[in-house]
């Protein structure tokens, strides 16, 4: 079976193999992580707690446990490699430059969804303005494409709430079970409001 966790030294690895539901992409390593060679190593960062409460760990994962994401259908790859304090750092043509190298990774390892943490991201490398939230119409590389809000502490307008609702989506719709012992979040989510700020 083909896995990959190759770095250089100043890039995050991926958390791939083939045949995945789903791949979280992030829009860029942050240094930390980059330094470290970990996904969501900030401290402010609810990547780890929002996957669990939506349902797709059994327990809060630790960035140090970033690989066994696999072990539940789910990846992890970043849409450009360049590290940046935030990813507001990074130009809109890095993004479209670093389209067809992600196409072409998500087509070989053929997960069947794609998940892009920002809107942004995901509307350079496509050329299209105004995503929305959600299930997108285009595939990416053969995967459906998913837009959800990036879950990094600098992303304050929504709450963990609003994330685990957005994330729970995905979820189900891929038809992954709630890794959760014993706990629907479809009827705990129910009674939750999603208001997108404008």
């Amino acid at each position: 079976m083909i896995e990959e966790r190759v770095r250089s030294p100043a890039e995050l690895p991926d958390i791939l193999r083939p045949g995945l539901k789903i791949v979280f992409c992030g829009i860029n390593p942050g240094l930390g992580a980059a330094a470290g060679g970990r996904h969501f190593i900030g401290k402010g960062n609810r990547f780890w707690k929002v996957l669990h409460l939506a349902g797709f760990t059994p327990e809060q994962m630790r960035p140090d446990q970033d690989s066994l994401l696999m072990d539940y259908g789910c990846g992890l790859t970043t849409a450009v490699s360049r590290p940046s304090a935030r990813a507001a750092d990074l130009s809109k043509s890095e993004l479209v430059a670093a389209a067809s190298d992600l196409r072409r990774k998500v087509e070989a390892f053929a997960p069947e969804y794609i998940a892009f943490l920002g809107k942004a991201a995901y509307g350079a490398m496509v050329g299209q303005p105004g995503v929305t939230w959600g299930r997108q119409r285009q595939v990416f590389g053969g995967a459906v494409a998913w837009v959800l809000t990036n879950p990094s502490g600098l992303n304050r307008g929504y709450s963990i709430e609003d994330l685990v609702k957005a994330y729970a989506e995905l979820r189900i719709e891929a038809g992954l079970s709630d890794r959760r012992l014993g706990r629907a979040p479809e009827t705990r989510l129910a009674a939750v409001q999603y208001e997108k700020p404008t």
